[in-house]
This record gives C-alpha cells, sequence and structure tokens, in this order.
C-alpha cells in the first residue's frame, strides 16, 4: 500500500511523484511490487518467488479513495488494473536438463549465439529454482538453473557435496554449441555463494565467480574432489536466539572462521586464475558476510591478488535478488522449518538489488565476453 495524490487531471506518475505513506514513502517506481507482502489472511513470512518462469506473474492494482491507516478498512476502489511480470522474454528456451548426473533447466537467449555461459546456484533451501536464470537469459546469458539436492535423483539432504558434480556442470555449459567460452562464469547466493567459490578456485572451466552472501570457508556439508576434503563449518544451535514472536535469529550460530582449528575449512581462492564479484548486504542477520567477505578479500591482497570486485550495501538484508523481488526480512527456514531472520531495511535492499542487478551484469559480460 502507498498513498499518492493525484494531480488535476486525476493522473500520477510513479516514476517523478512521490508517495507520502504507507509502506513506503518517496519516488519509488517499483515501490507497489518490492514492498509486497502476506495479507493478513496468509500464511506469514513467504517468500513471494515465480515457480513457473514460462507464465507472467499477475499483480492486480487497486486504486481506492482516500488514504487509510495500517490495518484498517480502505476506502471505495475508484481504478482496478492487471499488471503483468514478465520473468522469460519471446524466444528464450528452456531446456530440462538430465546430462550424466547432472540436473536442472538451461535457458537460451533467442539468435544463434553463441552467448556467455552462466551457472546459476541458490542456497541451502535446494530444489531448482529458476526465475533469475530466465531472466540472465532474457538479458543474452547462457544461463544452467543447477540444483545439487532435493531434487528428482539427487540426494534429498544436503549432507555431503562433490566438486565433480559441479565440474560435470561447467563442462556441459562450456562445449554447449551455444555457448561461447572459452570459459564460463558462476553465481550463487548463500550456500550457492560459497560453492561457487570453490568451483573458480579448483575448476579452471569457471573463470568468473559471482558470490551473493556468501561464505569464504565451506559450511554444513564437506566437500569432497578428488583426494581434497573442505569440512564444513557447523553451526551451534545454543547460540541460537529466538524472539518473543518466535523468530530465530542465527547471526551467531555459525562456528568461527577465523579459528585457526577452523582453518581445514577455508577455500582457498587463492589458487583462483579468475575474477570475483562479492555482493553483501551490511544488514544481514543470517551470517556475518560483510566479514566473510572481508575474509576473502584479505586473503587474496596477501597472495598479491586484486581479482575482485566488492559491492557493499548498508541496510541491506541477507538474500539479494534480481530488481523488484519482494522484500523478506524474516523468512520461513525450508530446513529448520521455522521463520529466520535475514535482516535488512525494505527500502535500502530494494535498492541493492536493483544496482547488484546491473553490477553483475556488466561483471559476467567484462569476464566472458
Amino acid at each position: 500500500c502507498a498513498h499518492y495524490r493525484a494531480d488535476s487531471r486525476g493522473e500520477l506518475y510513479l516514476g517523478k511523484d512521490a508517495s507520502h505513506g504507507g509502506d513506503y514513502t518517496g519516488v519509488e517506481p517499483m515501490g507497489l511490487f518490492w514492498s509486497l507482502a502476506p495479507a493478513g489472511m496468509e500464511k506469514p513470512d513467504q517468500r513471494l518467488v515465480p515457480r513457473n518462469t514460462g507464465a507472467p506473474m499477475k499483480v492486480e492494482v487497486l486504486v481506492h479513495e482516500g488514504h487509510s491507516p495500517p490495518g484498517s478498512m480502505p476506502g471505495p476502489v475508484v481504478a482496478k488494473a492487471e499488471v503483468q511480470r514478465l520473468f522469460t522474454a519471446p524466444g528464450v528456451r528452456r531446456i530440462r536438463l538430465k546430462e550424466g548426473v547432472v540436473r536442472g533447466s538451461l535457458f537460451l537467449p533467442p539468435g544463434d549465439g553463441p552467448f556467455p555461459g552462466v551457472i546459476d546456484m541458490y542456497g541451502d533451501e535446494g530444489g531448482l529454482i529458476e526465475f533469475r536464470s530466465s531472466l540472465l537469459a532474457t538479458h543474452g546469458f547462457a544461463a544452467l538453473s543447477l540444483p545439487y539436492f532435493d531434487f528428482e535423483d539427487l540426494p534429498r539432504v544436503l549432507k555431503e557435496l562433490k566438486l565433480e558434480y559441479f565440474e560435470e556442470a561447467a563442462r556441459f555449459l562450456q562445449r554447449h554449441p551455444k555457448v561461447k567460452g572459452p570459459g564460463v562464469g558462476v553465481i550463487g547466493t548463500g550456500k550457492g555463494a560459497e560453492l561457487a567459490l570453490s568451483m573458480i578456485t579448483f575448476l579452471p572451466e569457471v573463470v568468473a565467480a559471482v558470490s551473493i552472501s556468501g561464505c569464504s570457508s565451506n559450511t554444513v556439508a564437506d566437500l569432497h574432489y578428488g583426494e581434497t576434503t573442505l569440512p564444513g563449518l557447523r553451526f551451534d544451535m545454543k547460540k541460537v536466539s529466538v524472539s518473543d514472536s518466535g523468530v530465530f535469529d542465527i547471526f551467531e550460530a555459525l562456528d568461527d572462521p577465523t579459528n585457526p582449528a577452523n582453518s581445514p575449512s577455508v577455500i582457498p581462492i587463492e589458487k583462483a586464475e579468475g575474477h570475483f564479484l562479492l555482493v553483501v548486504g551490511e544488514d544481514d542477520r543470517m551470517w556475518k558476510s560483510s566479514l566473510y567477505a572481508e575474509l576473502a578479500i584479505r586473503r587474496l591482497r596477501q597472495h598479491g591478488k586484486e581479482n575482485f570486485e566488492l559491492l557493499s550495501y548498508p541496510g541491506a538484508g541477507h538474500r539479494i535478488d534480481p530488481p523488484s523481488t519482494p522484500f523478506c526480512q524474516v523468512a520461513m527456514d525450508r530446513v529448520l522449518g521455522v521463520p529466520v531472520l535475514g535482516g535488512g531495511e525494505s527500502k535500502a535492499h530494494a535498492h541493492a538489488q536493483e544496482h547488484s542487478w546491473g553490477k553483475i551484469q556488466e561483471f559476467l559480460h567484462l569476464h566472458l565476453g
């Protein structure tokens, strides 16, 4: 909800007219979208992400007479319209993948290509999440949405991981006739970000990595690659606090990566020949992603490397998605089954999503061609 004043002709322009109240204030052309939240009768703490990228997300916009305070009945409806949000441009092809052990969806832009190739991964919620991949394809990338557990015949739980699975995915994408090469990129959020760092470290096929809210050490599940194993840092549930409203704060719960006892878990990113883009929200309450980015940068600089760029956003929380994805400060955790604090403030988080999305595309185009 936002409060606007129409002009003498009954018109307003979201690109230049300010909201005077409601869920946000100021000039915010997409504010009605990034401020979306579950209605009172719906389950709370649910993320709104498209399940089917092939169909538009339909949003009904209502204009009510007058300005109503939160929780009160709005005035009479004077106008309404349906807005459709598209996540796939015309001509983008989606190909479901069963290639050896690799599963997922490959999104190809229209045209002959070849296109820069990118692997896209999310975090410990598991399954196949496609909307960022379809948007990347819309912007000219051959994007492979890559699940790594809890999908089809992949392991049901995140217990241990073999980097050979991700190596096979990178080689498949690199060799695809529509992919430019010689190297491919990878983008990941949360656990997926940390896997992106491991991929660019150990796999020569990967030459650019975007880490969104990632850790510079391996976490949760042990990661194996040949004779090498990076143990996973663990979460200490005794360090979890629960608010009066039942929201879990796990910010302090992950093992300290700076503790010398945990050094075997550190990803040796200094071995990477490619380039890093580290994206963090300074109000991430899921874990200390700002600190982890500092540790990664320190490690690279200690080895004489400047092959990184940092985007650090004040007021942004954990999950920095493509632009206008509705902000969700507290989200139901699929593994724990409880609401977990992700942090952030809605407007600052929305601006971080919009700015970082452009910078991510610039970075990938620069290093993938």
